[in-house]
C-alpha cells in the first residue's frame, strides 16, 4: 500500500421521512433491509480493499440519515473498513440528524473510533425549519450537541440553509450565533436550491422565497458573520476554526481519489469516475458498480480548485500537470477583478465572496472562454 491513502465514502440509505427539498436517494427501510445493507456493505469494502490494496485516510457515512441505522452497525461497518483500509490517523465523520438517534449513540460511536460528526441544523428559527420539514427544535440540536461533546467529540459540524422561506437577515444572524454559541468547529452553509424530483419542485410556484438580490445578500451577510463568529472561509459554503476543514471534503475539491460505496455512492480511482445506481434492492442482490468515464482532467482540476477560497494556484497545478495553467486563464480572470469578482496574479486565481456567487458563469468563461 505504497500509493496515497484515499477516502472512503458509504452511502446510508435511510431516512425516518424525506426532507421536502431534498433529492439524495434515501429510503424509510426496515431493520432488516438495514441488517442487510449493513452485511453486503462489509461484503463491498472487503472485495474493494482487496481490488485496490490502498490504505484510506478519510470516512465519511452521508446519507440519507446515517444515525438512523444504529449505532452499532455503524461501529460494525466502521470495523471492517478498519481491518481492510488501515485508517491511520483518519479523519472519520457522521452524519447525524438531531432527535433522530438512540440513547448512547455518540459513546458508542466515539469508542468505535468515529472523531467528527455533521449535524442537520438548516436553522435556528422554528418557523424556518416548520417550512423546511425539519422534525427537530432548537432546542434538540443544543442538546445533541451537548451530548456529543460529552462523549468527547471535539469535532463538529452544523449544516446551515440561506435564502430558505421567511428567512431575514435577523433571522440568518441568530443562527449563526446559535452554531457559535454551541461551541462547534465547523459550519457548512448552503444555498436553498429546488431540485427536480422534490416536494419543494412541486410546490415552487406557491413557494416565497427571497429573490436573486436578496439571496446574495443573505449569502454574503452569512459569509461575514462566519468570518466574525471564528468561522473562516475556506470553500464556497463551508467555514472552520482554522485547523478543523473537512479533510475528507477537500479530497473533492482537489481532485484526490476516493472510494464510494452503497447505492447512489460515486468513487474517482485510477482517472475513472463510477457510481452505484440510486436503487437499495439491486445493491442488496447485485452491486454494480458502473464506470461513468474518465475524472481529473486539468479542466475539471481547476473547475474544483476555483471553489476554494485559495482558488487555483500554478504551483499546485504545475506539479499535477507538469506545465503552468494556461495563460488564457489569467487573460480572462483579469476582467473580473475591477468587478471586485476576483484576485488574481501570476501565482493564483481566486474568487472573493461576491464571486462565490456567480462562480458557475465565471468558471465557464474563464475555463471556456
Amino acid at each position: 500500500m505504497s500509493r496515497t491513502p484515499i477516502g472512503l465514502y458509504l452511502h446510508v440509505p435511510f431516512c425516518k421521512a424525506k426532507c421536502p427539498y431534498c433529492d439524495f436517494y434515501s429510503i424509510r427501510g426496515k431493520e432488516e433491509e438495514k441488517d442487510a445493507y449493513t452485511e453486503q456493505m462489509k461484503r463491498l469494502l472487503y472485495a474493494a480493499a482487496t481490488r485496490l490494496n490502498r490504505e484510506a485516510d478519510t470516512v465519511y457515512f452521508g446519507g440519507g440519515t446515517p444515525s438512523v441505522l444504529g449505532a452499532n452497525r455503524i461501529a460494525g461497518l466502521l470495523d471492517a473498513v478498519r481491518q481492510n483500509w488501515g485508517l491511520s490517523g483518519a479523519e472519520i465523520t457522521v452524519e447525524v440528524n438531531p432527535g433522530e438517534y438512540e440513547p448512547g449513540f455518540f459513546e458508542t460511536l466515539r469508542k468505535a473510533g468515529v472523531n467528527r460528526l455533521s449535524m442537520g441544523l438548516q436553522s435556528a428559527d422554528e418557523e424556518e425549519l416548520r417550512l423546511l420539514g425539519r422534525r427537530h427544535s432548537i432546542d434538540q440540536v443544543r442538546q445533541a450537541v451537548r451530548e456529543a461533546q460529552q462523549a468527547g467529540f471535539d469535532n463538529i459540524s452544523l449544516d446551515l440553509m440561506l435564502a430558505v422561506q421567511q428567512q431575514t437577515s435577523e433571522s440568518l444572524q441568530r443562527s449563526i450565533a446559535f452554531c457559535a454559541d454551541c461551541g462547534v468547529q465547523h459550519v457548512s452553509s448552503y444555498l436553498l436550491k429546488i431540485e427536480q424530483g422534490t416536494v419543494y419542485y412541486d410546490r415552487r410556484d406557491d413557494m416565497i422565497l427571497p429573490d436573486e438580490d436578496e439571496s446574495a445578500e443573505l449569502y454574503l451577510l452569512a459569509c461575514r458573520e462566519l468570518e466574525q463568529a471564528g468561522f473562516h472561509q475556506y470553500e464556497v459554503s463551508n467555514f472552520a476554526v482554522p485547523g478543523y476543514e473537512s479533510r475528507h471534503n477537500l479530497k473533492y475539491w482537489n481532485a484526490e481519489e476516493y472510494y464510494g460505496a452503497g447505492p447512489s455512492a460515486h468513487s474517482f480511482i485510477d482517472g475513472r469516475r463510477y457510481y452505484y445506481p440510486g436503487d437499495l434492492e439491486a445493491f442488496l442482490q447485485e452491486p454494480r458498480n458502473i464506470c461513468e468515464g474518465d475524472g481529473g482532467s486539468p479542466e475539471e482540476y481547476a473547475m474544483l480548485q476555483l471553489r476554494l477560497c485559495g482558488g487555483l494556484q500554478q504551483k499546485e497545478y504545475q506539479s499535477r500537470f507538469g506545465s503552468p495553467f494556461p495563460e488564457e486563464y489569467l487573460k480572462r480572470a483579469r476582467r473580473y477583478v475591477e468587478r471586485g469578482l476576483v484576485v488574481c496574479d501570476e501565482e493564483n486565481i481566486r474568487f472573493t465572496p461576491k464571486g462565490f456567487l456567480v462562480s458557475n458563469i465565471l468558471i465557464a468563461d474563464i475555463l471556456l472562454g
